[in-house]
């Protein structure tokens, strides 16, 4: 294969890796009160562990998803015991990051914010129980709402050995005020969240060869107005993907996330329901100049092969991530001529 070479990827790749480091947002349905997580199957895949060089990043993502819950299964969204339940979002993101010349133990530190907005859509076939809501029992239902998320700050050091890449980091959901209680479709969750994460990419840039991986710690806080504390999980993203060109690549994803303590509070009336999925799926990336300014863009579509007490569906995420002000590395000094004479001072 023609090498492609770290010089000839160059900026290209940092514009892409500038997507990697904000990779939490109000979630699809996946685990803890009304299933919301603030992991979002798919957001960490290729080049994961690379923070590029410092300076100012801006990230724009839309985020759909569609699925459904078995109609034997209960769930537990807005106060309300349902059944027979459809999700639907369409949310945007928007993530300006400052990577910073400070380092850390050799690594740069960075931050980013990311701000969701959006109009999720929650129909359920039955109302089974809604002791805080006052609703006839048996009815169907239906809310979607154009909606302001919770801000999510992160944080996080990276480093850099040849051909290997790595950081580490911690995000934190920050409550808005924007919940609307006693509703089904809400893109706040109108309570604390942290996530403590790590990522490693070995991009070989002979043959173009990305290979990268994400772990994650959940941290869930308690639901003031629902009474609901939602447990705390683990999530897994691996991803492989290949540069056919400097422009071009491909790659497969796959991403897990487990719950591993249970819900509680009084508000939790299905007890513990620890909820699971694993999601599989393939990626494509384009870079392209607008200007002198690379601008890294990249799908996403994910299927959920297997859940438990969540919806199962198809996620999709389009990302277009470019520098803000950065300076391409300069090129290297070229080579003498052999022979050539060289001046004297």
């Amino acid at each position: 294969m023609k090498r492609l070479g770290v010089r000839r990827l160059g900026v290209a790749i940092a514009a892409a890796a500038a997507s990697t480091v904000t990779a939490l947002g109000p979630g699809d349905v996946h685990a803890t009160e009304s299933g919301a997580s603030l992991y979002v199957p798919g957001f960490r895949g290729p080049l994961a562990g690379i923070v590029p060089p410092p300076g100012f990043y801006f990230e724009s993502d839309f985020y759909s998803y569609s699925g459904r819950l078995s109609a034997s299964r209960q769930t537990q969204i807005g106060g309300a015991v349902l059944a027979n339940v459809k999700v639907e979002a369409r949310v945007g993101f928007v993530t300006p990051t400052w990577v910073t010349p400070i380092e850390i133990l050799g690594g740069n530190l960075g931050f980013a914010l990311l701000l969701p907005f959006g109009e999720p859509r929650v129909s359920a076939g039955a109302l089974i129980a809604a002791p805080r809501l006052g609703r006839a029992l048996g009815v169907k239902l239906r809310d979607s709402a154009f909606l302001f998320g919770d801000p999510v700050l992160t944080s996080f050091v990276g480093w850099h050995a040849g051909n290997f890449h790595w950081q580490v980091g911690g995000s934190v959901n920050i409550p808005s005020g924007t919940y609307r209680e006693g509703q089904l479709a809400n893109l706040s969750f109108n309570r604390w969240i942290g996530d403590i994460s790590a990522a490693a990419t070995w991009l070989d840039p002979n043959i173009g060869l990305d290979i990268s991986g994400a772990v994650g710690f959940e941290i869930n806080g308690k639901n003031d107005d629902t009474d609901y504390k939602s447990g705390n999980a683990v999530h897994v993203d691996l991803a492989v993907s290949q540069y056919l060109s400097k422009e071009f690549s491909i790659g497969a994803l796959f991403s897990h996330y487990q719950q591993i303590t249970g819900d509680s509070g009084a508000g939790a009336t299905l007890g513990p329901y620890k909820g699971r999925t694993t999601a599989v799926g393939g990626t494509v990336s384009y870079t392209f100049n607008v200007g002198t300014t690379p601008v890294s863009t990249r799908l996403k579509v994910l299927r959920e092969i297997s859940v438990d007490n969540r919806p199962q569906g198809t996620i999709a995420l389009v990302t277009v991530a470019f520098p803000v002000g950065v300076v391409p590395p300069a090129a290297p000094p070229p080579e003498p001529v052999p022979g050539a004479r060289v001046a004297k001072r």
